[in-house]
């Protein structure tokens, strides 16, 4: 269906405080700096490059998050997604949507493709295809990648019919420039939407954009060379993008990792796997 994607220390902060407070024009900037520091989206076309973003906003940093992006929302439409990063991971909804709006009509892509998110699949709010398909189309016109790829994944749920072939051909596009759009035409390739499944192009893409910091291309490509699909097995090569994802956060790579560490599988007896041993 649709797609969505750590505490710092406490002097850091008080630094950026005092620098506020000796110099009141820079006080914003420094509500910025601490917003981006714990909510910044790592896919966000908003963000500066010299940002790295966080997948997800962890609980242990919502109090900051909010309290800061609320602040810098004020002048800074990527602030005002952030707030809405923060609020939905703090379980805030109706906060989360209402942020979301207000950083979408501001023009911020990321947040038309978050509230899309929450319409297309009715989470908070009731389900609204139409308008998920309308804010994805807003969101692709403007070359978000995601907006791309969730426009394709509604189908005709809004009563038109997607067309994954050129979402895969605009993703094409927006690949040259874009680590997202080549981790969402990588997932298209490996799917075989919108053209020929293509399992070779669909690893070098997840490479590709995982040597520009995307997380779950991370995974993607150790996915891949872990089971020695598109191209040769390299167990070392897949823990070593496990590693780095998992040190951004990534679950999914933290969990392959403990697979790693367990190789002893129990499985059901439709062979089904229930859980992996360590010794």
């Amino acid at each position: 269906m649709t797609s969505r994607s750590r505490v710092f220390p406490i002097v850091c902060g008080v630094v950026l405080l005092a620098l506020a407070a000796a110099s009141p024009a820079r006080a914003q900037s420094a509500d910025l700096v601490l917003c981006d520091r714990v909510a910044a989206d790592p896919n966000d076309p908003d963000k500066p490059k010299d940002i790295r973003g966080v997948p997800a906003v962890a609980a242990s940093d919502v109090a900051i998050a909010i309290k800061y992006c609320k602040v810098a929302a004020n002048g800074s439409r990527r602030a005002m997604y952030q707030l809405g990063r923060a609020y939905e991971a703090n379980g805030q909804l109706p906060d989360a949507i209402a942020a979301y709006r207000k950083a979408a009509d501001k023009g911020s892509t990321s947040a038309m493709v978050e509230l899309g998110v929450i319409y297309a699949n009715g989470a908070g709010t009731a389900k609204d295809p139409a308008q998920a398909r309308a804010l994805f189309e807003r969101a692709a016109a403007a070359g978000n990648p995601r907006g791309v790829s969730n426009l394709a994944a509604l189908g005709n749920s809004a009563g038109a019919p997607a067309d994954p072939a050129r979402s895969r051909a605009l993703l094409s596009k927006a690949a040259d420039t874009s680590p997202e759009a080549q981790y969402q035409l990588g997932v298209m390739m490996s799917e075989g939407s919108g053209g020929p499944k293509d399992e070779t192009g669909a690893r070098a893409m997840f490479e590709r954009a995982a040597a520009q910091g995307h997380v779950g291309a991370m995974v993607a490509a150790g996915q891949y060379a872990q089971a020695g699909v598109g191209g040769p097995q390299d167990s070392a090569v897949a823990k070593s993008y496990y590693e780095k994802a998992a040190a951004l956060g990534s679950e999914d790579a933290k969990a392959a990792l403990k697979k790693m560490e367990c190789r002893f599988a129990i499985k059901d007896k439709r062979g089904g796997h229930v859980a992996n041993l360590c010794f």
